[in-house]
């Protein structure tokens, strides 16, 4: 359901996805991995839908062939995600609501690890938080909720009053199961949004209104 102009949502924690939410590596990404499958045989149709918004290690891992060194693959893709940024920009109004929210009430939760978060947001021009939640630091990737329970320990807050952003299913998932309220950042794909799921365009329609009671308050615009 898009959430319509003129809503408030209000939270004591916002959990912000990284890739496809506040930025968008789509190309870079899906060029290293469609070179690796090209080079492998594998059908990069099927890899694609599976892709995005999980861990790196747990995407090698599914679509490595028998027999491959999965360590050695998941080395290489790593190092060519860290070293290749160009491309990576921030996905519209991101910087701008950032920006706006007091640091104390946003964090980032991620399937990236630390280097290559930093280094997407770096080359995005966005500050990582102080209490980013990265993919080394959970035992279980997306969807598994983890990830989302440690982000919300982490600012202090109880995972219901929590609000998650998220443009992947696999991330989705892991908000609902950590019991978050789930707005997806829909792009050009909301049809593919769950129908139980609230979302939005994108982060331009979102401006910060103010806290109450110790809670944000957002406003669609």
């Amino acid at each position: 359901m898009r959430l319509q102009s003129g809503t408030v949502i209000e939270a004591q924690a916002l959990l912000f996805d990284m890739d496809g939410t506040l930025i968008d590596s789509r190309v870079v990404v899906e060029k290293i991995w469609k070179r690796w499958c090209d080079e492998n045989g594998i059908d990069w149709h099927t890899v694609l839908p599976r892709l995005h918004g999980v861990r790196m290690r747990d995407s090698v891992e599914m679509f490595a062939k028998p027999g491959m060194d999965v360590e050695a693959v998941y080395q290489r893709l790593y190092r060519e995600e860290v070293e290749d940024v160009d491309g990576i920009v921030p996905i519209p109004g991101a910087v701008e609501l950032l920006a706006s929210l007091p640091p104390e009430a946003w964090t980032i939760v991620t399937s990236a690890d630390t280097v290559l978060a930093k280094a997407r947001l770096g080359a995005a021009g966005i500050v990582p938080p102080p209490r980013m939640v990265t993919g080394e630091i959970v035992t279980l990737g997306k969807p598994d909720p983890e990830g989302y329970l440690l982000g919300a320990r982490r600012m202090g807050a109880d995972p219901k009053d929590c609000l998650v952003f998220e443009d992947a299913k696999a991330g989705i998932d892991a908000g609902l199961a950590a019991g978050a309220r789930v707005i997806a950042i829909a792009g050009d794909h909301p049809e593919e949004v769950p129908p139980n799921v609230e979302w939005v365009t994108d982060l331009t329609s979102l401006r910060f209104d103010g806290m109450r009671e110790g809670k944000v308050l957002l406003r669609v615009v």
